[in-house]
């Protein structure tokens, strides 16, 4: 008789989606985990032979797919969700939430506010966040205590806020909150200048030659108005990003946040580049920023990932909508109902959003030897009947709310709906705190 292997977990559902290799659903496969890393994935029947596991998790009516990865988001604006809706993003910026940030944000903010916005990122299948946000050590705090993946923007501009006076004084507590961080295997840090209105260029030279010695990502928003456009060329006589190409930053495989107004030669530079972009189609439509390009991009080899932005101006955490709005936008924006099929939603919320980060070695995809970030979405309920096609069922049918169980690294974040925190019933409270002192400051204005 041959002997077993033992493993920690053995996952077997109905269907197993793994990204890689492309378009492919596995029917009765199942996922061996060991010491927080994928071993095998095998039918099940096989797997019942060869594994003896310590814990076996039965999905019979669920599929099995990779931990989705949210490209850009601002977490800690969880707590200004619906402050100021249908504005443009101008007004949005000026009239509602830089008042609001100048009164309100400080380290203990930020730290309530992720955590708000992590539980309700775990609810729905996301296991990492790109995030770009003041006080980046409590962000970093938040994430670690619900045990979540999260790569920390080390945000940057040029004018004074609650957090630092100025770009120098951005970097210096970024940096010292990545060398605080920096021994967390879940954390990772990028340099996130805000965009190339707040943004100088001694400022954004100084960032390339720093993400060139630390071998850091670049999370940045460009593009995403027509009035940032003209008025790039206004006063630098160029569109932004030809800008930031002659200072150097798209050599640092850029993460091109929003990338909405994009003609055909820009969509080629970011691709001969190794940019990426952070798509977020719901607080495009939102904020009425227009409709991306996303089929081009596709067709010209340029990386999209998916992103939320912030619950300020979505108003969810939620990738399973960006995923349906992404395939829809792509395929009214471009007349042709091929683009962006399920498929290629699901990898973009996944593996094309670890491979911006630069994590595709360990997230992204259920493949042997990566870390088991792992979801499983219930597909049981009586609206989901019948189901021809699970990867189909994920973008164009399914929601979060149907997400049962989440692990990262092994290790269960959320089992049969519940998010596995022991602080989670004294989050509420603090977060009715804010709303008051929110409310009571918009009354005020």
């Amino acid at each position: 008789m041959n002997e077993t292997e033992t493993v920690d977990l053995l996952i077997s559902p109905r269907w197993v989606i793994p990204v890689e290799p492309a378009g492919v659903t596995l029917t009765d496969h199942s996922v061996a985990v060991r010491g927080g890393r994928i071993v095998a994935v095998c039918p099940t029947e096989v797997a019942e032979r060869r594994f003896s596991a310590h814990e076996r998790v039965a999905l019979p009516e669920h599929v099995l797919i990779p931990g989705l990865v949210n490209l850009h988001t601002h977490a800690a604006m969880t707590l200004f969700r619906g402050i100021a809706d249908d504005l443009p993003l101008m007004r949005w910026l000026q009239e509602a939430i830089w008042p609001a940030e100048a009164k309100h944000v400080a380290a203990s903010f930020v730290r309530d506010g992720t955590l708000l916005a992590a539980v309700e990122m775990l609810r729905g299948g996301i296991t990492c966040a790109n995030e770009m946000y003041f006080f980046p050590s409590a962000a970093a705090e938040a994430f670690a205590e619900i045990g979540m993946r999260a790569m920390i923007g080390m945000t940057t501009i040029d004018f004074p806020t609650n957090y630092a006076a100025d770009a120098d004084d951005y970097l210096r507590k970024g940096l010292e909150a990545r060398d605080r961080w920096i021994g967390n295997p879940l954390l990772k840090f990028a340099f996130a200048p805000h965009a190339p209105y707040t943004v100088s260029d001694a400022t954004l030279e100084r960032i390339v030659q720093l993400a060139h010695e630390l071998a850091a990502p670049v999370h940045m928003h460009i593009h995403e108005t027509s009035e940032e456009i003209n008025n790039s060329v206004a006063t630098y006589g160029c569109r932004p990003l030809a800008r930031l190409e002659k200072l150097g930053l798209l050599d640092t495989d850029l993460i091109a946040v929003h990338a909405v107004h994009l003609d055909i030669h820009e969509i080629d530079t970011l691709a001969a580049h190794n940019c990426s972009v952070a798509h977020c189609p719901t607080s495009n439509m939102k904020l009425a920023s227009g409709i991306a390009p996303v089929k081009r991009m596709a067709d010209r080899g340029l990386r999209v990932g998916l992103g939320t932005d912030g619950a300020a101006s979505n108003n969810r955490l939620d990738l399973f909508q960006e995923m349906r709005h992404a395939a829809l936008l792509a395929k009214v924006g471009s007349g042709d109902a091929s683009a962006f099929d399920a498929h290629a939603a699901l990898r973009a919320a996944t593996l094309s959003g670890a491979e911006a980060l630069r994590m595709d070695q360990e997230i992204g995809s259920i493949t042997a030897g990566k870390a088991a970030d792992l979801v499983a979405v219930s597909l049981a309920p009586t609206e989901c009947s019948p189901c021809f096609d699970p990867a189909s069922h994920l973008v164009y049918v399914a929601g979060r709310e149907y997400v049962s169980h989440v692990w990262i690294n092994g290790q269960a974040r959320m089992w049969e709906n519940a998010v596995l925190w022991d602080d989670n019933k004294e989050l509420l409270p603090r977060v009715r705190v804010w709303q008051t002192f929110l409310k009571e400051s918009a009354l005020s204005r």
